[in-house]
């Protein structure tokens, strides 16, 4: 062991970011649900796939079935193109908790 990897050891481990113990957020990130699909990827796929799943907005949550039926994408070919389309259907910005 290097004197680094010792001193690594004897510090207690803590979360990177204190939790509040406020009121929990409903739905789930945006980049959640796209991690868990594959691309590139039709906008019926995945209502179809996904459109259940509750999602975080500025105004509170929203399912993306509604969110996508908005949309005139026909095919996501990336990640990061349904990403970007989803937040400028629904905005950036701290998410409501309330």
């Amino acid at each position: 062991m290097s004197d680094n990897d010792e001193a690594e050891a004897e510090e207690p481990e803590e979360p990177a970011v204190e939790l509040g113990e406020g009121p929990d957020v409903a739905g789930e990130p945006i980049a959640r649900v796209a991690s868990r699909l594959t691309w590139p990827a039709k906008r019926s796929d995945l209502r179809a796939q996904e459109g259940d799943a509750t999602i975080r907005t500025p105004e509170g949550a929203r399912e993306l079935d509604d969110v996508l039926a908005e949309s005139s994408v026909p095919l996501f070919e990336s990640r990061s193109e349904f990403v970007a389309e989803v937040e400028e259907l629904v905005g950036r910005g701290p998410v409501a908790t309330e």
